[in-house]
């Protein structure tokens, strides 16, 4: 799928996963005049962290984890941030629905599969905190037909691995069968081909990025490359959008921005266990997250999962975090090194000097045997036995360390734009939610970069076509939320909920 370059496109994307395939697509589909050159240095789409067992492919809802959800000083229960997670989830939908309903996707199968979203919790203490997250979640129409038990009996219908061999522990749990397991990788390919098969567009593989220049006239000069033949060219663009996941923080660096000075990076590695025999797969049909360790990053949370890929169930638990000094599963051990600045030393410092609980975590994980993995398995699986289950290396996730006045620096766990002050470039630094969020954050590319264009006379109502909701607020209007679920779950073909019988009256 390699193209023949363009000259001096208007939009140069640098990475071929779905940060840029989603953002490309908003921009043909919005002015298809646009001339877009993607640029890959592996030799295919969605490698790295797009690649679908490179990340747990849950469709982050914010449905079943719990660290989206806080307790309060007081003991409530603060749902904000999942509620926020779980309306940008629907613009992914919306947009997928779109694509759908236009052809670029024939079979919304080939990516997306309905699956039940679960938390689960055992011991007196944990049980206490979901039955108040619980309470707080379902009173909100975002989260119409979760359930909840304490029923050990009830649980182990649902997922009855989870339960067999379990001892006497208080356990509880919730379900939404709304879920889903998303192939990101899959969906990734579906919107590359879409939009190289369009005039004006071209990606352009094993052509690695080496350095971005501001040139007089205002354009930027993107160096590039060949990683085969060793050879290099210019490409100038009016637009850059530093797509590249792990790699983003070193080209930010390159392109020498004021707004990104001070920034680091934060590496975190991960492992999974695997397991793909049919019989023990068929017994579970649920994504089972748990509760976070203390100290450890949100990736890291615990959670048996079945994944749907190439058309092949397999179960998956984990991730197990770890320390690795690469940015990228393909990078060097180098990377994190080679991104020091003098301008992020003290931000560095600060973070390592303020996460003592997440070093820690980190070199335990990084310590553990096989049997210490098993145990943790042994929590979620009881029964499950060591020699059905494989490692699987996960992808680098790239945590973000800003500046910060009164701290000296700040760890971020979750994704941020950082761009020109003329919005002629932006990167996409971070990881979780990432893949789920992307259709939310490429608008938000939109709002910060294309404001202009986003009018009545221009790109607004196409905008709107693509995504109905834009401009009403999912977690206020009750009403709208069930419509555009009941919609996209139909043309995506996964469950939904259907509403009380007074809001159907309503509706």
């Amino acid at each position: 799928m390699q193209s023949t370059p363009i000259g001096e496109p208007d939009v140069v994307l640098i990475g071929a996963g779905i940060m840029s395939a989603t953002l490309g697509v908003f921009l043909k589909e919005l002015e298809p005049q646009l001339t877009i050159s993607m640029h890959e240095v592996l030799e295919d789409c969605a490698l790295e962290s797009s690649d679908a067992w490179n990340n747990a492919g849950t469709g982050h809802a914010a449905n079943c984890e719990m660290n989206y959800t806080p307790q309060r000083p007081d003991g409530s229960i603060d749902i904000s941030k999942a509620l926020q997670v779980n309306v940008e989830f629907d613009l992914s939908r919306q947009f997928w629905s779109f694509l759908v309903g236009n052809g670029a996707i024939s079979d919304p199968r080939s990516f997306i599969h309905p699956v039940p979203h679960m938390s689960f919790v055992h011991g007196a203490d944990n049980v206490a905190f979901l039955n108040k997250r619980f309470k707080a979640m379902s009173a909100h129409h975002c989260y119409e037909g979760m359930e909840y038990t304490e029923n050990p009996k009830q649980i182990a219908e649902w997922v009855p691995l989870v339960m067999e061999g379990r001892g006497d522990d208080p356990v509880a749990a919730t379900r939404i069968i709304t879920g889903t397991d998303v192939d990101y990788g899959a969906l990734t390919h579906h919107l590359v081909r879409h939009l190289v098969s369009q005039p004006g567009c071209a990606v352009h593989y094993k052509s690695c990025v080496t350095d971005l220049v501001r040139d007089q006239d205002g354009r930027w000069r993107v160096e590039v490359r060949d990683t085969d033949s060793g050879q290099t060219r210019s490409v100038k663009a009016k637009f850059v959008f530093i797509g590249a996941g792990g790699g983003a923080l070193p080209l930010l660096q390159k392109s020498g921005i004021p707004e990104g000075r001070g920034y680091g990076g934060f590496p975190v590695s991960g492992i999974w266990l695997r397991c793909d025999d049919p019989a023990i797969n068929k017994r579970h049909h649920a994504k089972v997250y748990g509760k976070a360790a203390v100290g450890s990053p949100p990736m890291s949370v615990p959670h048996l999962d079945t994944r749907v890929i190439g058309g092949q169930h397999s179960l998956l638990f984990g991730p197990y975090a770890g320390f690795s000094s690469k940015f990228l599963k393909h990078g060097s051990r180098l990377d994190l090194f080679e991104s020091i600045r003098p301008a992020n030393v003290e931000p560095l410092l600060a973070v390592a000097r303020d996460n003592f609980d997440l070093t820690e975590y980190l070199v335990g994980q990084v310590l553990q045997s096989e049997s210490h993995r098993l145990a943790t398995l042994d929590e979620y699986f009881p029964n499950a036995d060591p020699r059905d289950w494989r490692l699987q290396v996960a992808g680098q996730r790239v945590q973000i360390i800003k500046p910060d006045v009164k701290r000296g620096g700040l760890l971020e766990f979750g994704t941020e734009l950082v761009g020109a002050e003329d919005h002629s470039l932006v990167a996409l630094l971070g990881a979780s939610p990432g893949a789920s969020t992307a259709a939310f954050i490429a608008i938000s590319v939109l709002e910060k970069c294309f404001a202009g264009e986003l009018t009545a006379s221009a790109w607004l109502p196409k905008l709107r076509e693509i995504i109905p909701s834009y401009g009403v607020s999912l977690i206020d209007d009750a009403d709208f939320c069930r419509r555009i679920r009941a919609t996209t779950a139909e043309v995506l073909k996964v469950d939904n909920i259907p509403p009380p019988a007074s809001a159907a009256q309503r509706t």
